[in-house]
């Protein structure tokens, strides 16, 4: 017995056609899956440089204790004709040292939040994160008239949960790429060596104006004018975010870094 088969034609056509346009739609997808997440939210970042043609480096300094280290490294600062420089100052030291804190001001220079218990804050509650930034934001306010939008956390600590409050708060968290090591007191030509040679364009330079760190204003003349013999400008953080593409080189967690846990890191 034989047996016919029917084939419709035009059914035929019409499944071959469907099945071209799911092939075309998955290799779209597949080709574009990598665009897709720019319009994806992204996830808090730590800025730590910021990627750009022009020479333009940022000298952050970090202060939460101490008034013998400040004075001089504003002075030097004056001398050279440096403008554009950021401080990250502790809330409770900026209460107890408002004299210091109005010559920052009064000199023009931009300043950031250190926080207010210099302690690792990946280690506390959520409430207990947004409190110590609110409790820091508040006092700088208070001292300057101006709330920071800036922020360089404790020993440089914090996770994801630290990223995500700050970000809620109106904040960033600014780290660096070139760090002196001036904390650790190794010699003045070591600190000047440090900087002057690992600065880059965009780069986001940490330095320390605590009384712990006893050789910074002695490096500090020559890392000015070292920087500025290899063509290089001076720029607050917040003018180098504004001026450049901040979405470069960031990190999400830095709560690893046990190096941060040093008691002489200010």
């Amino acid at each position: 017995m034989n047996h016919f088969f029917v084939f419709d034609g035009r059914r035929i056509k019409k499944i071959f056609f469907l099945s071209v346009a799911a092939i075309l739609a998955l290799s779209v997808i597949w080709v574009e899956k990598n665009n897709l997440s720019v319009f994806a939210p992204h996830p808090p970042a730590a800025v730590y440089s910021v990627p750009t043609e022009r020479k333009v480096v940022a000298l952050t300094f970090d202060i939460s204790w101490g008034e013998k280290r400040a004075e001089p490294i504003l002075d030097i600062l004056k001398t050279k004709g440096v403008k554009n420089v950021t401080f990250f100052l502790s809330s409770p030291w900026s209460k107890t040292h408002s004299d210091i804190v109005k010559k920052i001001t009064d000199a023009g220079y931009e300043i950031g939040s250190h926080g207010h218990k210099h302690d690792n804050y990946s280690q506390y509650s959520d409430e207990e994160i947004r409190k110590q930034i609110t409790t820091a934001d508040g006092i700088l306010k208070e001292m300057t008239g101006k709330s920071p939008n800036l922020i360089r956390m404790p020993n440089g600590d914090f996770d994801k949960r630290v990223l995500r409050i700050a970000e809620s708060l109106n904040y960033k968290v600014i780290q660096w790429d070139t760090d002196s090591l001036d904390w650790k007191n190794p010699g003045v030509g070591n600190i000047i060596s440090k900087v002057v040679t690992k600065a880059h364009p965009g780069d986001i330079i940490l330095l320390h104006a605590s009384d712990s760190c006893k050789q910074t204003h002695e490096a500090l003349p020559a890392i000015i004018d070292q920087l500025r013999a290899k063509g290089y400008e001076f720029v607050t953080v917040s003018q180098m975010i504004s001026q450049t593409d901040s979405n470069g080189k960031t990190v999400e967690d830095r709560s690893a870094w046990n190096e941060m846990a040093s008691p002489y890191f200010t």
